[in-house]
């Protein structure tokens, strides 16, 4: 039964994976984006990449219920604590870094229900302090996307190996 779970999370783990990787990789090209093109662009992730949110949170969880099925004797364990934690460390990265400026930038976006329950609620329940500087927010919001994909991809694969001890 532990090795389904354990599938299903590192599931879970990927599809939250895969817009943070997206992300990530287009990245260099938005960057010669001006601020008009920019905010284009930025619009089409609104509400297709809020799914990946439900991913992200139940990949950790669902890490953190295996993390507690697994013997803490084994390579398994720790491999599967590495991922808790880095499944952590992706939202504590988005509350603080990347959710104000989504917060911000959307503030007079219309979204649908769940998306206006998500990108209205902020942890950190500020607006930058660099809120005029359209390219500070820029980088903050992509260089925190960046990060998130770093840590999601080190959770799959710390899973994936676990998976064969």
């Amino acid at each position: 039964m532990i090795h389904i779970g354990h599938i299903l999370t590192t599931v879970l783990v990927a599809i939250a994976m895969a817009p943070a990787l997206a992300h990530a990789l287009e990245f260099p090209g938005k960057k010669r984006l001006d601020q008009d093109a920019y905010f284009t662009v930025q619009s089409i992730y609104y509400p297709g990449f809020t799914i990946a949110g439900f991913a992200e949170v139940g990949g950790m969880l669902a890490s953190i219920v295996l993390l507690f099925l697994t013997p803490p004797e084994t390579a398994s364990f720790w491999l599967t604590a590495i991922a808790v934690v880095g499944m952590i460390g992706m939202q504590i990265v988005f509350w603080i870094y990347t959710q104000p400026v989504n917060k911000f930038w959307l503030q007079k976006t219309t979204v649908g229900n769940p998306g206006a329950r998500c990108f209205g609620f902020s942890f950190a329940g500020h607006i930058p302090q660099d809120a005029g500087d359209w390219i500070r927010l820029r980088d903050r919001w992509e260089y925190s996307h960046i990060v998130r994909a770093g840590l999601v991809f080190l959770n799959f694969f710390s899973l994936l190996l676990a998976l064969n001890h």
